[in-house]
């Protein structure tokens, strides 16, 4: 049976769909003052018996690939978490950190190093989370470490290859990036160890003066498979009871470090597994075992036994790996996205009279896309939630609360929601940086103040997109005579195009940032802008410049089929500027399925209502995007009716039907599977069926 709480998550992801619709949505998402001073945002909050001296939380966004090689943090970690610190934060949360790697396979490499930071298993490890701990405390912030038994069925299957291990669950699982491969259930002995190390590493952040333990409950990690019965099946087993792990977990973590330490966890309210994917929960393979997942009631009541064990605060949001784009919001979900879910939990608290163990209520901390300071302001002051958490904002800007705190608002770098350079980077194995601020993830190589140059010269600058501004912006504030040449009558090169999607409002509030950057610079240094002004070489080499940077921008392919040259054949960057252009069209297709073809599809099927079909040369969809932006935008899509056709050519264009030269092989990858992710083109999957070809035209 259905519950009122558990249609809500339906009704929730209803809506993520249709949100851009309503003109609402749009009035807080964007850097305005409406709410200025913010009084609620910036007021103190006691958690245990610990003080915060704001409501602001830095989310977990990732220490992989950060660390030292077998796990101690690096000058490179400790001065990225301080730029936050000194950017104005109360709290800072450090990215996952194993209990400790023994039982699961997957958080090490053969011989024992690792892309995970960690705390357990050495002393040698300890100096580098006090210089960490210190550096934080430093700027007037606080610090907890979140602590997670492991990844589980979610981690990295090349340890059967290289370990000669399956990877462990709760139960027989599949393995999420090959499901092919299983992954065994722990032994109850094994999920013994897990907790005891997990209460000694948070002795040992205490030792090592972290404020706090913060634990990884949600995602469909380890912690979550043991207690969720989508994942935990276990019979005749101690740990049997989905709950019993994660309460036991708690109960020994408060033995260890004392009543007055402070606790978090991280849940989801629901897996939204059968809310996103319905029928095919039973139908789909891969997705059959997890039918049985912990509902919303079920949630409520075991978070209320964790505030008995101990637990002192809460994050909470929804989904797990098999919909990545709900625990991992892209820019084509709505700002706040969660604060519903963080109202729904504060309202259960608020009606059962539950505190923690301190005597204190418990705090909710709303996740998802609130970085802007009206609606985290707004949010406080409805009492949807106690604090709010921001993750990728903080990766554009480390000094969002300085700013806002100043008024300074308008002055805050967006996020654009690309995840391009901050979780797509660790996965395809790099370390954590960001799209729109070079600096972060490199504070120990980029100097956070810029350095006046010894010897200005004048520098011209071809093309005001993002690129040019942004050159012209650091060379002038180096003391250089900057002229920037625009043919186009206004910045932002294709950044104008690509923001025109209701859905891309956050690249919208980027162009605006950028725009205002440029007209703060062009008032206080020697920058100008020379719009509407095409060169040649011959014109620059008259102006004499020192130095030329030339940031001209990309072209888009032309198409070569018969047809290509008929009126009603246009270029997505044309049509995105003249939307006027798809016209009466009721059908239209789209050649390209990567990530621009994929977005101007859902853009005119949500926006303008046409039927679409999507042509893609390769067997997959957007490939090399982030699995997060590249799931929901083909979710979407297929829910609107989009014929997505993959291993597909356009062969010519006759009049008004396009003739589709495709590969109708069964063998043909589906392509509106977002439950499993593609792999990186250097991982080779084993077990990988070849496609057979069988080209129809139609």
């Amino acid at each position: 049976m259905t519950t009122p709480d558990d249609a809500f998550v339906g009704n929730l992801l209803a809506h993520m769909g249709d949100w851009f619709e309503n003109e609402d949505e749009f009035r807080l998402a964007r850097m305005g003052k409406k709410y200025y001073p913010y009084t609620e945002l910036f007021s103190p909050l006691q958690v245990n018996r610990l003080y915060l001296k704001n409501r602001i939380v830095m989310g977990p966004m990732g220490n992989a690939n950060m660390g030292e090689e077998y796990g101690r943090p690096s000058p490179k970690m400790v001065q990225y978490f301080a730029e936050r610190a000194r950017g104005g934060v109360g709290l800072i949360t450090s990215g996952m950190v194993p209990v400790g790697a023994d039982a699961d396979p997957t958080l090490s490499e053969k011989d024992g190093r690792t892309y995970f930071p960690r705390i357990t298993g050495s002393r040698t490890l300890f100096s580098g989370w006090r210089e960490l701990a210190g550096s934080i405390h430093a700027h007037g912030a606080h610090f907890f470490i979140q602590l997670s038994p492991g990844m589980g069925r979610v981690g990295d299957p090349e340890s059967l290859l290289n370990k000669h291990k399956l990877p462990v669950s709760a139960s027989w699982n599949p393995n999420f990036y090959i499901p092919a491969i299983p992954c065994r259930p722990l032994s109850d002995g094994e999920c013994r160890r897990i907790i005891r190390n997990a209460g000694q590493a948070a002795a040992d952040a205490k030792a090592m003066t972290i404020d706090g333990v913060y634990l990884h409950g949600h995602e469909g990690y380890l912690l979550e498979q043991m207690s969720n019965p989508a994942f935990n099946r276990r019979i005749l087993s101690h740990f049997s009871d989905w709950q019993t792990f994660g309460l036991e977990m708690v109960r020994e973590i408060r033995r260890r470090v004392g009543p007055d330490y402070p606790i978090m966890y991280r849940i989801d309210l629901s897996l939204a597994l059968s809310a996103t994917y319905g029928e095919r929960m039973e139908r789909v393979g891969s997705l059959r075992k997890f039918r049985r997942e912990r509902q919303v009631g079920d949630t409520l009541e075991y978070m209320a036994n964790l505030v008995t064990e101990g637990v002192d605060l809460f994050d909470v949001d929804l989904g797990c790996y098999e919909n990545w784009w709900l625990p991992h919001p892209p820019n084509s979900l709505p700002s706040g996205v969660f604060l519903p879910v963080a109202r729904l939990v504060k309202q259960f608290f608020a009606g059962r009279g539950i505190v923690s163990n301190a005597g204190l209520p418990v705090p909710v901390v709303a996740v998802g896309k609130l970085g802007y300071p009206d609606l985290a302001e707004k949010a406080l002051r409805d009492g949807m939630c106690d604090m709010i958490m921001l993750a990728r904002p903080l990766l554009a800007d480390p000094e969002w609360a300085n700013k806002a705190y100043a008024g300074r608002v308008d002055e805050i770098c967006p996020c654009i929601g690309d995840q391009e350079a901050c979780l797509n980077e660790m996965l395809e194995g790099g370390h954590l940086k960001c799209s729109v601020n070079p600096r972060t993830g490199m504070e120990d190589v980029i100097a956070r103040e810029i350095t006046p140059a010894p010897n200005p010269r004048r520098i011209g600058i071809v093309g005001a997109g993002p690129g040019g501004i942004l050159a012209a912006i650091t060379a002038s504030r180096r003391g250089h005579d900057v002229t920037v040449f625009e043919a186009r009558e206004r910045l932002g090169g294709w950044l104008v195009a690509g923001s025109v999607p209701r859905s891309k409002y956050e690249l919208r509030n980027y162009l605006r940032y950028l725009e205002g950057e440029a007209r703060r610079c062009s008032a206080e240094h020697k920058l100008r802008f020379m719009l509407g002004t095409p060169v040649t070489p011959e014109s620059l080499q008259r102006e004499g410049f020192d130095a030329l940077v030339v940031c001209s921008g990309a072209k888009p392919l032309q198409l070569d089929v018969e047809g290509a040259d008929l009126p009603h054949v246009v270029q997505a960057v044309d049509l995105l500027l003249h939307p006027e252009w798809a016209g009466q069209a009721r059908d239209v297709v789209v050649v390209g399925g990567g990530s621009v073809g994929c977005e101007v599809a859902h853009w005119l099927a949500a926006e303008y209502g046409k039927r679409i079909a999507v042509v893609e040369m390769t067997p997959y969809f957007m490939k090399g995007i982030c699995t997060a932006n590249r799931g929901h935008l083909i979710h979407d899509l297929e829910r609107r009716g989009a014929k997505l056709l993959n291993c597909a050519r356009l062969t010519a264009i006759r009049g008004g039907v396009a003739i589709i030269a495709r590969n109708a092989s069964e063998s043909v990858p589906d392509p509106y599977v977002t439950w499993t992710p593609l792999l990186p083109e250097n991982i080779p999957n084993p077990l990988a069926k070849p496609i057979r070809e069988q080209i129809v035209e139609e």
